[in-house]
């Protein structure tokens, strides 16, 4: 059984007391639901499986104002080998991102090698000045307390915690954790520990250096996003892509539950964890940026139904905060599907949209479980599982005609190629970094 964290949504529901459980005002902004079945025409008279995919979708901002304010520390790491053009760019990068703020916007900046030291306390950014000026100041020393520097950015974030503020930390490290917790699961754990407070951390790692399992564990469970900078160079297009996000939230603590009606069983949930009680499946997301897509797919069993026949399959609710109107909104929608003899019909009824994304999700599942072979020495199964994921992802890009599928393809390739000597050392960033991207199930509009 899939499960998640239920303090956390005990937490999520408890936060609607900071927004007005109400309906939205007439004519505001909502997220948009859809809810749609793989097959919406089974096969009769047999057991089948398909997917059940639910989007939420952020409205668009008319204008700067209506954008949610937002509360962001960053935390950079300082430790010696962050020497020369590396903490000349992180500094460059972060300036760039303190510039991206407003008088509404607050922001603070810790560095940490052996030690952990605040340059900037939390602070609205009513002059950017003085803080790109203790940006400047970052020199190197020694040590990477990473956990000690996310901890004490978490301390920062906490002074001007706000459901009505984008919470969020940015951590930047190109070196191992090498001073105190410095496991992938300890820092899952602080992830995990953290997004129940409503803050999300986003991890950037530098070079060839940092461990990328951990970093990519922080951001996964805390719901933030995991970036690799092969280059010093690379770090002025992610800070900027990652304040676009921040600053386009339009939709916080989104609580996903769906209830599967009689003869429906929920199997599992692809690519997110999630509490399934019985029929009932309830997970989470922590934001939902503007004009783009995020999705939680179910893998659903359906019962042996006559053919003519139309059955309900699930109803769906989400919950929200609308970091606009700042009230707590709630959208429902259910799907059913219709029962057929004719695979010809089923075939052709089928869900393009739905089949891809349940097919870019499995694929994920498959590369991860060759990255595993590949880390206990089995090139070959590894080799041999990449090639089978590989023709999968092909026959499925040919029959969907899906471009999306067709590049996924040829990643497999690259993949396969990387798995021997000292290349797969910085080939596994970049696959751990195209795992994360496609588990975060979000897509642009």
């Amino acid at each position: 059984m899939q499960t998640t964290n239920r303090a956390f949504l005990v937490h999520v529901f408890s936060a609607a007391i900071a927004f007005a459980v109400a309906p939205a005002p007439a004519g505001a902004e909502q997220v948009k639901l859809q809810a749609a079945l793989g097959h919406p025409v089974l096969k009769a008279g047999e057991k089948r499986t398909t997917h059940l995919k639910v989007g939420i979708t952020g409205f668009r901002f008319l204008r700067e104002a209506d954008r949610a304010p937002v509360n962001v520390v960053l935390v950079i790491d300082t430790s010696g080998s962050m020497q020369g053009d590396k903490i000349a760019k992180a500094r460059e990068a972060a300036i760039l991102a303190i510039r991206s703020l407003g008088p509404r916007d607050i922001v603070a900046v810790v560095e940490y090698d052996d030690r952990v030291r605040v340059m900037v306390p939390a602070t609205k950014v009513t002059d950017p000045e003085p803080i790109c000026a203790a940006i400047r100041r970052l020199e190197p020393g020694s040590g990477t307390a990473l956990f000690a520097g996310v901890s004490k950015g978490a301390e920062e974030v906490r002074k001007f915690l706000d459901r009505s503020r984008v919470n969020r930390i940015i951590l930047l490290s190109d070196g191992l954790a090498n001073v105190g917790p410095s496991s992938p699961a300890e820092l899952g754990d602080l992830g995990a520990s953290l997004v129940k407070e409503g803050i999300s951390v986003t991890t950037i790692g530098l070079g060839l250096g940092f461990n990328e399992d951990l970093m990519s564990q922080l951001a996964r469970r805390s719901d933030g996003n995991h970036y690799f900078a092969e280059n010093s160079t690379d770090l002025a297009r992610i800070f900027r892509g990652e304040l676009g996000d921040v600053l386009t939230v339009a939709a916080q603590e989104v609580v996903v539950k769906i209830h599967c009606a009689g003869g429906v069983r929920p199997v599992r949930v692809l690519g997110r964890e999630a509490d399934i009680t019985g029929p009932t499946v309830v997970t989470y997301l922590n934001q939902v940026y503007s004009e783009q897509e995020k999705y939680v797919l179910l893998e659903v069993e359906v019962s042996a139904t006559p053919a003519g026949e139309t059955r309900p399959i699930a109803s769906v609710e989400v919950s929200y905060s609308n970091m606009q109107t700042r009230t707590r909104d709630v959208l429902t929608s259910s799907v059913a599907a219709r029962f057929s003899d004719s695979d010809a019909e089923v075939e052709r009824e089928m869900n393009k949209d739905v089949v891809a994304s349940a097919v870019e999700q499995l694929a994920t599942i498959t590369n991860k479980m060759a990255m595993k072979l590949r880390d206990e020495g089995k090139i070959e199964e590894a080799r041999s599982l990449l090639m089978s994921n590989y023709s999968f992802l092909e026959k499925n890009a040919v029959q969907l005609k899906s471009e999306l599928l067709r590049r996924y393809a040829e990643i497999q390739k690259d993949d396969e190629r990387s798995l021997e000597g000292l290349r797969y050392h910085h080939h596994r960033k970049i696959m751990v970094e195209e795992q994360s991207a496609r588990e975060s199930q979000q897509k642009s509009k």
